[in-house]
């Protein structure tokens, strides 16, 4: 019997104001900054575009199967990594998106995991790692709020993983981690394994990226080989791999958002669980049931000069930190850690940790080739013309908090 753990990322960013200009934030207070800072328009129409396309009718079709397969010997599962930063914008524009998935959570067959609170890279901030910490906490407590739920695996920021992430991770009680199946981790291994973090009893699940990458981003690719993809193609594709557990995870804005409905993304997504379920030897579970019914075969070893995620091709943390535009931006918000806790205003440290979101980096990402692609299609702006403005709000937000610790 091999098991799929089929998961999806749910996540939108706090979008800058590409139009920023100093002088609108003159005399402002720190909760007026948001509407200056971030592009909240932009931020409202594209949130309420992505729940009517994606977000609603995609889980009305989980919970359909859910219930079709309801009490059977083999039940469908899923799982949700819900961003801090989509919740907070759910709760302001699309309440009605945070129902949905709520009646998913009453079905007993989702699992829901903890990530930092503002989909951020505070992971890497420090070796203490007391700022990734304090996201995860704020997370924590936001799936306790929204669903009753407490977290027991961990999927930090687009898959971001290293050692010493884990030691954190393991010291907060989780009792796994999802991470990508990279190659030059794995080597000859499989993805389709449990394995455990290199000096932790901390299980690890491996992201089969092939398969995965399958839906995200070959669907609709009329020059794949294998196009169309067809439900029962891809179970019968399934049915065929060798290993434990099988972990598909993607973004859920593929459903609708990034593949239209017009390519059949959401019948595909409809007929899944069905043709999965055919295959005798195929059962669904959650990351947390894996864990515990596989025995791990093998120590994970990437060490911190060596952290891997999900993105591009290189699978690294060159998608945030691969040029000096990004380098630069990112040492600005660490070096902003300090004035912010002198001032020991929450209104403060919320809005700098909103700035901390890892999608204001990405879009300044400038290698040609296909990731500049995807990049590219999610930012929108020209990578110069982002850190241009993003340092210029950073310069502003820096000036407010010196005059409120001159204040004080």
């Amino acid at each position: 019997m091999t098991d799929i753990c089929l998961g999806f990322e749910v996540h939108q960013p706090l979008r800058i104001n590409p139009k920023f200009e100093k002088k609108w934030a003159r005399g402002k207070d720190i909760q007026e900054l948001y509407d200056i800072y971030f592009d909240n328009v932009w931020n409202r129409e594209i949130l309420e575009r992505v729940a009517e396309k994606c977000y609603l009718p995609a889980n009305r079709i989980i919970l359909e199967n859910i219930d079709r397969f309801s009490g059977q010997n083999r039940e469908f599962k899923v799982t949700y990594s819900i961003s801090g930063v989509l919740a907070h914008q759910c709760k302001k524009w699309a309440s009605e998106v945070l129902d949905s998935f709520r009646k998913l959570a009453q079905t007993d067959c989702v699992e829901f995991l903890d990530q930092t609170y503002y989909h951020s890279l505070a992971s890497l901030f420090s070796s203490e790692k007391g700022e990734f910490r304090e996201q995860v906490q704020e997370h924590r407590a936001l799936m306790k709020d929204l669903f009753d739920y407490e977290p027991e695996i961990f999927e930090n920021t687009e898959f971001i993983y290293n050692s010493s992430i884990t030691k954190s991770l393991e010291n907060m009680g989780y009792e796994g981690v999802l991470t990508e199946g990279a190659d030059r981790v794995l080597g000859w291994r499989s993805p389709n394994y449990l394995y455990e973090a290199n000096d932790s009893d901390l299980k690890v699940l491996t992201r089969n990226y092939m398969l995965s990458d399958d839906i995200a981003f070959r669907f609709s690719n009329h020059d794949w080989e294998e196009w169309p993809l067809t439900a029962d193609k891809y179970a019968s594709w399934l049915s065929e791999v060798e290993g434990q557990c099988i972990n598909i995870f993607v973004d859920y804005e593929t459903f609708g958002e990034h593949q239209y409905p017009e390519t059949g993304i959401l019948d595909f997504l409809r007929s899944l669980p069905e043709e999965i379920l055919n295959y005798p030897d195929l059962d669904f579970l959650t990351p947390s049931e894996a864990i515990e019914k596989h025995e791990s075969v093998g120590k994970l070893n990437v060490g911190d000069f060596d952290t891997i995620s999900w993105a591009d091709i290189r699978r690294s943390t060159d998608a945030w930190l691969g040029n000096p535009m990004q380098e630069y931006s990112f040492e600005r918000l660490k070096e902003l850690k300090s004035k912010v806790r002198k001032t020991n205003d929450e209104d403060i440290l919320k809005l700098w940790r909103f700035l901390q979101i890892s999608d204001h980096l990405y879009y300044m990402y400038t290698e040609p080739g296909a990731p500049m692609e995807v990049h590219g299609y999610f930012s929108q702006q020209p990578p110069g013309k982002v850190f241009q403005t993003f340092n210029n709000i950073l310069n502003d937000f820096e000036d407010k908090v010196d005059e409120k610790l001159e204040e004080e």
